[in-house]
């Protein structure tokens, strides 16, 4: 309810201090989120070998899908839901909530259907060997059960996360993460199966999550309720969803198509073990964006329910914080990979010919990692505020317009090395556009007085 006091933090308390309220344990749910990921290579590495580990870094564009498709209905449905709240208006908060679980539930289940039907000839497009064909299979045959369970655990989440509710966030990613590492133990050296196994443990542990948060927005421990009338799809809101979580979508999908073009491409310039290089390194990259993403999402509640609330000051004090923080902890990340490089390839992979391309291809892949903070809280300010277009464009600028060309282009001149140092480029670029579209933003903050109503 907006005048709950769950809903009174994100506008009353202390900025900095409610920054890091929700930001702790945001990031620390996305990293725990991201651990699994880190656990499930690291287990197929030393169980299954090098064609293990690039069979699931085949099968990870189809989850990075999925997880755009939570992401989108979710960061759209919670910016929707913050500023309702903000500005007073409970029921159309409540009328969000329903219309965002309709929609994860329709648009998974069609795309479940499509992966069963399409199984081989999808892995084939995504740039599967004759020798990675059969592990992949293995591994999407059983994760194409979880879609709509990730997708709705996914974007369930970002709701819980508009209420300002990040501690139960956080709890049901921990909740899904110890139980998968768990079962990945179990079921891959345990019972000895593999892929197979690793997939089984991600659908339970998922499906695990979405029981609890099915549970907390049904059983009064919400300050919104999920019900039955709430679920018939109301136009305006869909539109508004889809439009404001198209950033996320964008920025994710786009992720995934780079992923593809980036395995076909590494299978072209280094072959399988290439693909398998890439495979542990994107994990660990991963790894390092989630904490980014947890910061992102504690703006993002913080930001639009000032913003609905008209107290700009705020949301742009939100802003800069948030800047601050994430940009330490990228400097500090990418310091740590350049110095521990190896070591820490050294856990997923006792392949020396494996850790032996990895480690530079690492590296350099990470050089301009502090440069992504800044890109990710723009995004996630722009999609608080309402911004669609420009939030899709600076979500579209790093990976679509500027990192897929550059993959292209470079190995033509500079073979494999040349698609490992497209990544620091594109960043570099995409960091411009976001010095632009953040200065306007910042302009319309600071010339809109308190209490003034936003456009």
């Amino acid at each position: 309810m907006p005048n709950g006091q769950n809903n009174h933090i994100l506008g009353d308390e202390n900025i900095g201090a409610l920054l890091w309220r929700l930001t702790i344990p945001a990031t620390v749910g996305m990293a725990v989120m991201a651990t699994y990921g880190l656990v499930d290579t690291i287990f197929i590495g030393h169980a299954v070998g090098p064609l293990g580990i690039g069979g699931i870094a085949l099968v990870f564009p189809i989850q990075m899908l999925v997880m755009a498709i939570g992401h989108m209905i979710g960061m759209g449905g919670a910016s929707i839901i913050s500023r309702a709240l903000g500005a007073g208006n409970a029921a159309k908060a409540e009328r969000t909530l329903g219309n965002v679980v309709s929609l994860i539930v329709l648009i998974s289940a069609a795309l479940m259907a499509a992966g069963f039907m399409f199984a081989d000839e999808l892995l084939l497009l995504l740039g599967a060997s004759e020798k990675l064909l059969p592990y992949a299979r293995d591994y999407l045959l059983i994760m194409l059960w979880g879609i709509p369970l990730r997708a709705f655990a996914m974007g369930s989440n970002n709701i819980v996360r508009s209420e300002g509710r990040a501690k139960v966030a956080m709890t049901t990613m921990i909740l899904s993460a110890g139980i998968n590492i768990v079962l990945d133990a179990v079921f891959i050296f345990g019972l000895g199966m593999g892929v197979r196994g690793a997939a089984i443990a991600t659908v339970i542990a998922t499906g695990c999550a979405s029981a609890f948060i099915l549970i907390y927005f049904t059983a009064g421990f919400s300050g919104l309720s999920l019900r039955f009338g709430s679920l018939r799809p109301n136009f305006a809101i869909v539109r508004e969803t889809i439009a404001v979580g198209f950033a996320s979508f964008s920025r994710m999908v786009s992720a995934s198509v780079v992923m593809v073009i980036l395995n076909r491409s590494l299978g072209f310039y280094g072959g399988d073990m290439a693909i398998a290089a890439y495979g542990i390194i994107n994990r660990i990259v991963h790894f390092m964006f989630m904490p980014m993403m947890g910061f992102a999402q504690a703006l993002q509640p913080v930001a639009g329910f000032n913003y609905g609330a008209s107290r700009f000051a705020k949301a742009k004090e939100a802003f800069k914080l948030s800047v601050v923080r994430a940009t330490i902890l990228g400097t500090v990340s990418v310091s740590l990979i350049l110095i521990f490089a190896r070591p820490i390839l050294g856990i997923f992979s006792r392949d020396a010919v494996l850790i032996e391309m990895s480690t530079p291809a690492l590296r350099i892949i990470v050089a301009a990692f502090p440069l992504v903070g800044f890109q990710f809280m723009g995004a996630a300010l722009l999609q608080a505020h309402g911004r669609a277009l420009s939030a899709v464009a600076l979500s579209l600028a790093r990976q679509v317009i500027l990192l897929i060309p550059l993959v292209l282009i470079l190995p033509r001149f500079f073979g494999l090395t040349g698609i490992f140092v497209s990544f620091p480029t594109a960043s570099i670029g995409a960091t411009s556009l976001a010095l632009v579209l953040l200065a306007q933003e910042m302009r319309f903050l600071s010339g809109h007085k308190q209490d003034e109503a936003p456009a």
